[in-house]
């Protein structure tokens, strides 16, 4: 497929983006795992903890390379560090209502808005590094394959914590950990498919326990 230029300033963009999105992640994560109960949604968010920390060096690697400043605060890198300052506080403020169901719910959802915006990050990113012309795609490509299926993992994983701690919170069956969590989805669609998969998991498990 014929590579097309781009507009390197909106590519410069992204990337301070994307670096404050991994950051917010940071500061997400650590205030999400005080509210986590859960021991397998624990274990999760410290891998993802340290992924994210990852991510950020990976990305400051392609600032290094660009020649670009990462102390530069770009007009929209502003407003993203604006949503991850109000995620951590929808969090601490859960976390203060001595309601410990309640906070990890809320926790888990402010994961899951955080990892869609940096999801689709590294979306871009790779988009660009595939179809753009231009000699920073190089670098782009590096960082795309550094990271791996990591963010589909974040993403797709902790929504399917998400929903299955609901149900239980709703004093319904729950499959935990998720469907996703246990086939190790790595794409859209797989996601679609563990969760059409939960009705079987759970009536696989609830025999298991007849049998016994």
């Amino acid at each position: 497929m014929k590579k097309t230029p781009y507009i390197k300033n909106q590519l410069h963009e992204l990337l301070h983006q994307a670096l404050e999105t991994e950051r917010g992640g940071i500061r997400i994560y650590e205030a999400a795992l005080l509210c986590a109960k859960n021991d397998d949604l624990k274990n999760e968010w410290e891998e993802y903890l340290e992924e994210t920390r990852t991510h950020e060096r990976v990305l400051l690697d392609v600032f290094k390379e660009l020649e670009l400043d990462p102390d530069t605060i770009t007009p929209g890198q502003e407003v993203v560090a604006h949503i991850g300052d109000a995620l951590v506080e929808a969090i601490e403020m859960a976390r203060s209502q001595d309601n410990a169901t309640a906070a990890q719910l809320v926790a888990c959802e402010c994961v899951v808005l955080a990892e869609t915006k940096d999801h689709q990050n590294w979306e871009l990113i790779g988009h660009l590094a595939e179809h753009g012309q231009g000699k920073e795609t190089g670098a782009l490509k590096t960082a795309v394959e550094a990271i791996g299926e990591e963010e589909e993992h974040h993403l797709y994983h902790t929504k399917g914590f998400t929903r299955e701690l609901w149900i239980e919170s709703f004093g319904l069956p729950a499959v935990l950990p998720p469907p996703e969590e246990v086939k190790n989805v790595e794409t859209a669609i797989g996601a679609e498919r563990a969760g059409n998969q939960r009705n079987n998991m759970l009536r696989r498990e609830g025999d298991r326990h007849a049998g016994h």
